[in-house]
């Protein structure tokens, strides 16, 4: 299918995009990477009037650490960040979540703000960086503002984000050292949408003690699912299978995943149990052997 009618705007900056948004936001859609929007409007389930892209505009794309944080970009491909030995290093838990991201075709165009923006709770970043507790920079002509992970997402393919908005970078605190992680996702094929998955990560002491846990939950809901209740419940343990059991299954307590043609709800409530007892104990298991972050 062919794409309905749209005036096409090819900004050089970030001011002129801004001020594109501010005149034609109700009506338009930005063009990132294009992995996600392209279908959409082939599929014609999206109708925008002005399609801005931004992909001439160099400096809305890189990776640094600042202040002790990670700052991404938005228009920052995925497989940059796959490559960058500053986040395998720092922040080891983004790089093994973007190996589940579709293949590598679609990670050399698909972007890092696109793939938040699009915010689809099947898709690996919107959870890690909620995990994480990233925060994301917006911009307008009205000036900026930041927007913490917790408050981004609303529901499916939906965020706070206003209209004459546009993301310009995600903002990753650092991990401290002692963390392990893991990401864990269950597809039919790889490259497919995930049924399920989780994201962890644990921080231990020097007695194997937790100190700190997170857990991240994967096309769970309609937005990515943090599980602070199980969180809670593993620090101050040894975590062992029991205690990771024990905790998966409180992270999944409350959830009400949407059951379709790939899988009924109760068989997807499962799946991610399984995997969130999986993250945790891979996370617990690099934590011990300190195979974690270095502490960005």
């Amino acid at each position: 299918m062919k794409p309905p009618r749209f005036a096409y705007h090819d900004p050089r900056g970030v001011d002129e995009a801004l001020a594109l948004l501010a005149e034609h936001g109700d009506e338009g859609k930005v063009l990132a990477g294009g992995q996600s929007l392209v279908p959409l409007l082939n599929f014609r389930l999206a109708h925008p009037d002005h399609l801005i892209d931004l992909n001439r505009i160099g400096a809305l794309a890189g990776i640094r650490r600042a202040d002790g944080k990670l700052r991404i970009k938005a228009m920052t491909r995925q497989s940059t960040l796959e490559a960058s030995a500053l986040v395998r290093e720092n922040w080891p838990l983004i790089t093994d979540a973007l190996g589940f991201v579709a293949h590598a075709q679609i990670r050399n165009r698909g972007t890092v703000g696109g793939s938040v923006a699009h915010a689809d709770p099947a898709a690996e970043l919107p959870v890690v960086f909620t995990v994480l507790d990233a925060s994301v920079r917006v911009a307008s002509t009205r000036g900026e503002r930041t927007i913490a992970s917790s408050d981004l997402f609303v529901t499916h393919l939906t965020t706070t984000i206003e209209p004459d908005e546009m993301l310009v970078e995600i903002e990753v605190p650092p991990v401290a050292p002692g963390t392990g992680h893991a990401f864990t996702e269950f597809a039919r094929r790889h490259g497919d949408f995930a049924l399920g998955g989780a994201a962890a990560l644990v921080t231990v002491d020097e007695e194997g003690v937790c100190r700190r846990a997170a857990v991240g939950l994967l096309a769970a809901a309609p937005t990515p699912v943090r599980a602070p209740e199980a969180e809670q419940m593993l620090v101050g343990e040894r975590i062992d299978e029991a205690a990771a059991a024990r905790a998966a299954k409180r992270a999944v307590a409350d959830i009400q995943p949407t059951g379709d043609i790939h899988g009924s709800a109760e068989y997807r409530k499962d799946l991610v149990e399984v995997m969130a007892r999986r993250a945790i104990v891979a996370a617990v298991e690099r934590a011990g052997n300190g195979a974690g972050a270095r502490g960005g």
